[in-house]
């Protein structure tokens, strides 16, 4: 098949790019001008260079291809201004998503975000991990960045709704080689590596191998059913903060940080943060939404991924291992002290 792929050169995109090329698709790639191309190093493609804002331009772009994959977004936790993630992440995607049928793509899968997925509840001694069925609305969406994918995933299930071949994924915390940025997540494992981690929140995410996030992509787009969603993360790997540094100091020998930070100490820290931010339009070294999402431990069940699709798991430990590696490899981690 040959693939159009927006977001390309972040971390779930170019490891889309390299998943599609080893399973011989062929794949463009829109691109702004400005990327920063490290985590395509190595993979096949054609480059658009371009971005979300014209819609006839997209349709030009996507022409000639099978599929169309929508990973680009506007992730911040943090902005002075709020309006053009909105509109990345919203009218964009309907641009993207209309121009890709236009363009007569025969399958669409719009990557979304677990933030769309209805959470634990707090406080329960057990955490029962929660399923695309679980019942969420709007009002749930704790900060802008979770409210721009949920009104973007309105979109997706709208065109869906009127014929548009479009399948949704909802990745939960991937991890793995060619995090370039790094990710939030990344950057928790980095953090960890060069020891600037004294504490943490007693807070719990689904760990994901990012090669299996990208698989389950193509498999979306292979036999997911239109319309559906599908949370592409690990069923074994429903770990708190606590039990993933664990694993990280028995890979890398590196002591985990044995103080937990009460909840109410880390939001007074990121009030104070945002307050200052205002000011010098600098992002806050912990914003208020970051720790707002703390406070759920966001647990997920994807059996309906394996299910249907058939998305590998990769053991969460290999995936820890193998973020440990590319980041040591890389330049992440500083000499040891």
């Amino acid at each position: 098949m040959k693939c159009f792929v927006t977001g390309g050169s972040g971390f779930v995109g170019a490891n889309l790019v390299h998943e599609l090329n080893a399973r011989g698709h062929e794949v463009r790639c829109l691109l702004r001008p400005q990327a920063d191309l490290r985590g395509l190093e190595g993979a096949k493609y054609e480059t658009v260079k371009g971005d979300l804002s014209n819609q006839e331009f997209l349709k030009e772009a996507i022409a000639g291809c099978d599929w169309c994959f929508h990973v680009a977004a506007s992730y911040h936790l943090w902005l002075p201004d709020y309006g053009p993630m909105y509109e990345a992440n919203v009218e964009g995607t309907r641009r993207v998503l209309n121009a890709a049928h236009d363009a007569g793509c025969s399958r669409i899968v719009y990557t979304s975000t677990v933030g769309c997925i209805g959470l634990p509840k707090t406080g329960a001694r057990i955490v029962t991990p929660t399923n695309e069925d679980t019942p969420v609305s709007e009002k749930q969406m704790s900060n802008h960045y979770k409210l721009s994918k949920w009104k973007a995933e309105v979109v997706a299930r709208e065109l869906a709704d009127k014929g548009l071949p479009v399948v949704i994924v909802n990745p939960s915390a991937p991890i793995g080689p060619r995090d370039v940025k790094p990710t939030p997540t990344g950057k928790v494992i980095v953090d960890f590596l060069n020891r600037d981690m004294p504490a943490y929140l007693d807070t719990g995410l689904n760990w994901v191998h990012v090669r299996d996030v990208c698989a389950g992509h193509v498999l979306a787009a292979e036999k997911g059913r239109v319309g559906e969603r599908y949370i592409l993360g690990n069923a074994e790997a429903n770990w708190s903060m606590k039990e993933a540094f664990a694993v990280m100091e028995d890979l890398t020998s590196i002591r985990a940080p044995r103080m937990k930070i009460p909840y109410f100490v880390a939001w007074s820290a990121a009030q104070v943060n945002e307050t200052i931010s205002k000011f010098t339009k600098k992002e806050p070294k912990a914003p208020i939404a970051g720790v707002r999402m703390a406070k759920y431990k966001m647990f997920f069940n994807p059996q309906k991924a394996i299910d249907e699709l058939g998305m590998p798991q990769t053991p969460a430990r290999d995936a820890l291992n193998n973020a440990v590696e590319w980041f040591r490899a890389n330049g992440y981690v500083r000499s040891k002290r």
